[in-house]
This record gives C-alpha cells, structure tokens and sequence, in this order.
C-alpha cells in the first residue's frame, strides 16, 4: 500500500532522514520518499495508515 503525506515542517535532507528513520522503526521494509521542496512523503509499506502518522508524530513531524 502506498501513503501520500504532507508533512509541513520537513525543512531539509536531515528531516527527510529523520522521517524515513522513524517509518523503519514501524515497517523495516517500508520504502521511503521524503521531497523537503514539495514536503510530500510517499511510503510504500505494509504497516497501517494510522501507524505510520503516529510515528512521524512522535519524531515530531507530525503530517498535516
């Protein structure tokens, strides 16, 4: 399953790690696109919906 988020404070590279870091703690297979231009994430994962927001929350990213 795909999961397009926007997630507003996504400023830079360092964020868009930080975000791809905390998805592989919910899915460790999850594949990742994190664009700080656009601040859209793309995660291609098998972990729910609702998952994934609450572990970009807790990395404090949270998406909008």
């Amino acid at each position: 399953m795909t999961i397009q988020l926007t997630v507003p404070n996504m400023a830079c590279s360092a964020c868009a790690n930080n975000i791809t870091n905390a998805v592989k703690t919910v899915d460790a297979d999850a594949i990742v696109q994190a664009d700080p231009q656009t601040k859209l994430v793309n995660v291609e994962t098998q972990a729910s919906e609702t998952s994934i927001k609450d572990a970009l929350a807790a990395a404090g990213y949270p998406p909008a």
